[in-house]
């Protein structure tokens, strides 16, 4: 009887041993899927443009020229499924369209030449090594955005147009790209590009945040004095509300700066807002688009929340937002790889799990051929801006592929 016990645990030891990660599975379905929909997105592009959503009937939106704020997403994705599939037509694809970013140098830029250059360009050293090519261009991005900063304030401004009395707007979307001043720092030797990202670090998680670590979108300081005049959540439900993809942004942002940096205070940051984000997600981990709008377990009152929309535009079913649950994903996969508590670990980790199992579903993955071409299916841009409502977007695509190729690293080493 003890000899058949034995057996049956060896065999079960075995078992264990060569199950295959229901993730690793399920990537390498999703890069199949990639590599059939961006060769076709290849053909489909004109030599000036990136791809930027799906329109209302599914089809491939290609209006997006190099300056606008996504352009960096597209060669990035390339660069992702070079990565993990080791296909040279991606990483000569990855090439053709991160080059034709280089003009971003001469144009007038907001603080989104980080996603631009540091998802193309950055992408492109990390795998090619190529310094020669990318170490100036990278270094002159680190200083257009640099040259925003202003020292009175201690932040970086985010837009150049002003509306609703802004004088100086910052958004927490610009956490995502102080990544583009650490590393320009380290290649460059230029101490003074990193202080700058740390200011602008330190001086948003002293202001930008609520007491439950949820985040507003934009303040609007005084740059002279460096006072915080307004607090608003313009693309999120309301004022008040927790915008699901600035709170993605934010988990990110000091995620990674906790990663360049190494001060505490930004793990610390990272890990709050992380547990708040898991709190509030549903069962299958996708965020709604807001997590206090109509309809939410923790929906707000539009009229004592500030609502930033029409009546009219509320939905009663709220929408998920694939695209912050794909921010949210490969952030909670680095942040899971960094904690010092090893139960905060392993919740971040499973998170990150529920999350892409979700996204690679047949609920958000798209069919070869379909979607315009990307990989996921709804996503919330701006609602109320009434644009990119339920569409694929190519940042979903990005930050997806990126936690895939993050988690394939991880269970190597598990």
């Amino acid at each position: 009887m003890k000899r058949i016990l034995i057996i049956i645990s060896a065999m079960a030891a075995l078992a264990g041993c060569t199950q295959k990660d229901p993730v690793k599975e399920m990537a390498d379905r999703v890069f199949a899927v990639a590599r059939e929909q961006y060769s076709l997105m290849d053909t489909a592009l004109a030599e000036d443009r990136y791809p930027r959503c799906t329109d209302e009937d599914g089809g491939l939106v290609t209006t997006a020229d190099m300056e606008w704020w996504c352009s960096g997403f597209h060669p990035g994705s390339l660069w992702y499924i070079y990565e993990y599939t080791g296909d040279e037509k991606f990483k000569d694809m990855a090439w053709k369209y991160t080059r034709r970013l280089e003009p971003l140098l001469d144009c007038v830029c907001d603080h989104d030449i980080g996603f631009q250059i540091n998802c193309s360009y950055g992408n492109a050293l990390r795998l090619t090594g190529d310094s020669t090519t990318v170490v100036p261009l990278y270094v002159a991005a680190a200083h257009k955005l640099a040259d925003r900063f202003s020292p009175q304030a201690g932040v970086i401004k985010s837009w150049n147009f002003l509306r609703n009395d802004w004088v100086y707007p910052v958004i927490i979307d610009n956490m995502m790209n102080l990544e583009l001043l650490t590393v320009g720092a380290r290649l460059s030797g230029e101490s003074a590009l990193a202080d700058i990202a740390r200011s602008h670090a330190s001086t948003t998680l002293a202001n930008h945040f609520r007491d439950d670590w949820t985040s507003w979108h934009l303040l609007d300081y005084d740059p002279e004095n460096g006072s915080v005049r307004y607090r608003e959540t313009v693309q999120g439900y309301a004022h008040g509300s927790a915008w699901s993809r600035g709170q993605a942004w934010a988990l990110y942002g000091y995620t990674m700066m906790y990663r360049e940096t190494g001060k505490e205070e930004y793990l610390e940051a990272a890990m709050n807002i992380g547990d708040m984000i898991i709190a509030k997600l549903p069962e299958d981990g996708i965020p709604y688009w807001d997590f206090n709008a109509p309809g939410t377990p923790e929906a707000m009152d539009s009229t004592a929340a500030g609502a930033t929309l029409n009546a009219a535009a509320y939905l009663e079913t709220p929408l998920r937002d694939a695209s912050a649950g794909a921010i949210m994903a490969s952030a909670f996969i680095e942040l899971s790889t960094i904690s010092p508590d090893e139960k905060a670990s392993a919740r971040y980790l499973d998170t990150a799990r529920r999350q892409l199992l979700t996204l690679g579903s047949d609920e958000y993955l798209a069919g070869p051929g379909t979607n315009g071409y990307f990989i996921l299916k709804h996503s919330v841009g701006n609602i109320p801006g009434n644009g990119e409502i339920d569409v694929a977007l190519s940042y979903a695509d990005y930050y997806f592929l990126e936690a895939l190729v993050r988690y394939s690293k991880i269970s190597r080493t598990e």
